[in-house]
């Protein structure tokens, strides 16, 4: 089993051009499966095989996830992992039939997006002191993330030569190497050129050790500013605008999608600019977007409240 895993993950990262993290969380999902397996199948690890984990095998170690109290997401993060690879083994010829496709998911609550208002998103990216290099770096990297819906490693990632300001556009390579032009609003283009002409070079002048680095962002160290490091940049700012909500780079994301199609934008348009390969990803927001339309409506319309009957 272990050089079909290994296989596998070799798959994810140079057919599929999965990140480091997605195939260490599918290793560590399959793992975890191969344990529970060689000890219901009394045999060591390495001796089991794909054909010895049927789906009432699998049904049985699906319901010991359960009995774990372990949440219903990763349950079903678990079994998603093991579906992949056995789609793998089938196309790979390893096995027959895909045993897991008669194991049910389990059913997930609907969870609505956070986003912030109109009003809270401007409160927060406007909250950087633009008196210092670093406060002009952080309202441009702010202005970025609601403009332009990017998703932090996204933001991560961006180079010097993604940015085409003059045209109002940043070139973005999303999940799986998809790459998209984002069009980015006025006063996102405006804080990213006040960033690139003074505050950068003053970053990059003041770091310890003189290097080239092309990354658009940069720490205090003149090197590539980290996930990490926007997380903790957002929540020094959500602090200073007094958010009462918990946010984080992918609230911004979410607002940017809520805030479009609030102001009329359509569906297929915003799932292009957000990237997703699947429609049924940007629906969630419409979610949003009705609750919000249904309380407008409950306040604005006389005949919308519940009358009592005469």
């Amino acid at each position: 089993m272990y050089s079909h895993i290994d296989n596998f993950l070799i798959y994810l990262k140079v057919e599929k051009n999965a990140s480091p993290r997605t195939v260490e969380s599918y290793q560590k999902d399959l793992f975890n499966g191969l344990d529970f397996f060689s000890s219901v199948l009394k045999k060591e690890d390495s001796a089991v095989t794909p054909q010895e984990i049927d789906h009432l095998v699998f049904r049985h170690y699906l319901a010991h996830l359960r009995g774990q109290g372990l949440a219903r997401t990763t349950v079903a993060r678990r079994l998603a992992a093991w579906r992949s690879f056995y789609k793998y083994l089938l196309r790979e010829k390893v096995i027959e039939e895909n045993y897991l496709s008669r194991v049910l998911s389990p059913k997930l609550e609907k969870r609505l997006p956070r986003f912030l208002y109109e009003g809270e998103a401007a409160v927060l990216v406007e909250a950087p002191d633009l008196k210092h290099p670093l406060g002009i770096r952080d309202r441009a990297l702010l202005e970025l993330l609601y403009a332009g819906g990017l998703r932090i490693n996204e933001l991560v990632t961006l180079d010097l030569w993604d940015l085409d300001l003059s045209a109002g556009y940043v070139r973005v390579m999303g999940k799986r190497a998809r790459e998209r032009l984002v069009p980015l609003g006025s006063q996102a283009v405006k804080a990213l050129r006040g960033y690139l002409a003074g505050a950068r070079p003053r970053i990059l002048a003041n770091a310890s050790e003189k290097k080239i680095n092309n990354a658009v962002f940069l720490n205090r160290w003149g090197e590539r500013l980290t996930a990490r490091g926007i997380r903790k940049i957002l929540n020094k700012y959500a602090e200073k605008a007094n958010l009462e909500r918990k946010i984080s780079p992918h609230t911004l994301r979410h607002s940017f999608a809520t805030h479009l199609l609030n102001a009329g934008a359509d569906l297929r348009s915003v799932q292009e600019l957000l990237g997703h390969s699947r429609l049924s990803s940007t629906q969630v927001y419409t979610h949003v977007t009705g609750e919000r339309l249904k309380q407008v409506y409950r306040k604005a319309h006389p005949r919308a409240e519940e009358q009592e009957d005469t």
